[in-house]
């Protein structure tokens, strides 16, 4: 069998990893250690994240046509790939944070949703909270109006609710009638000799 045939598979493999993936992070993985090395998988695994070291020829085959294209010419030294289909944001946070412990772990670059990031761009995706953490934070700043309304509810029903509020208003309105008559009597007054 050829070398050919027997790249091809692989080289589709990266392609079907890489074709539908909202992420794909580049990484120098040269310096870590077996238990770092052992450590990083089991974390990006646990996320549902691809990391596979190729040959640099066959990525370079596999991104060719695609929005990873952009990352053929970092394919220098040993590399490997994180790629996520899930969560775009996931490989970067991860890997970077590992790397601020590993620090021979290095982060080359990335294609998020379609766009090329270089290394600096993916520590800045990699600061980016994931898809629960920004749910839970919406869903925090909706439920306080409601919380604090519901209080301000329960603080007037305490106090005689509406009912309370109705029968004080009635009261003033009564004080305030007299007052009214007393002034439009004595216009009235002045009005009547005049005629």
């Amino acid at each position: 069998m050829a070398k050919v045939e027997l790249k091809q598979p692989i080289v589709q493999e990266i392609s079907d990893h890489i074709k539908d993936a909202q992420s794909v992070v580049l990484v120098d993985y040269r310096g870590l250690n077996v238990d770092e090395d052992t450590r990083l998988r089991k974390q990006l695994r646990e996320a549902g994240i691809v990391y596979k070291v190729y040959k640099n020829t066959l990525m370079n085959f596999a991104f060719k046509g695609t929005d990873c294209e952009g990352l053929s010419d970092l394919l220098e030294g040993p590399n490997a790939i994180a790629i996520s289909k899930d969560d775009a944001t996931a490989p970067a946070r991860i890997l970077a944070k590992f790397a601020k412990d590993a620090e021979a772990l290095e982060l080359k670059a990335g294609v998020v949703e379609g766009v090329f990031y270089d290394a600096a761009g993916i520590k800045a995706i990699a600061s980016v909270p994931s898809r629960e953490e920004l749910l839970s934070k919406f869903l925090g700043s909706i439920q306080s109006p409601i919380t604090n309304l519901a209080r301000v509810l329960n603080q007037i029903a305490e106090q005689g609710g509406a009912a309370g509020a109705q029968a004080e208003a009635p009261a003033e309105a009564e004080a305030e009638a007299p007052a009214e008559a007393a002034e439009e009597a004595p216009a009235e007054a002045a009005e009547a000799p005049a005629e």
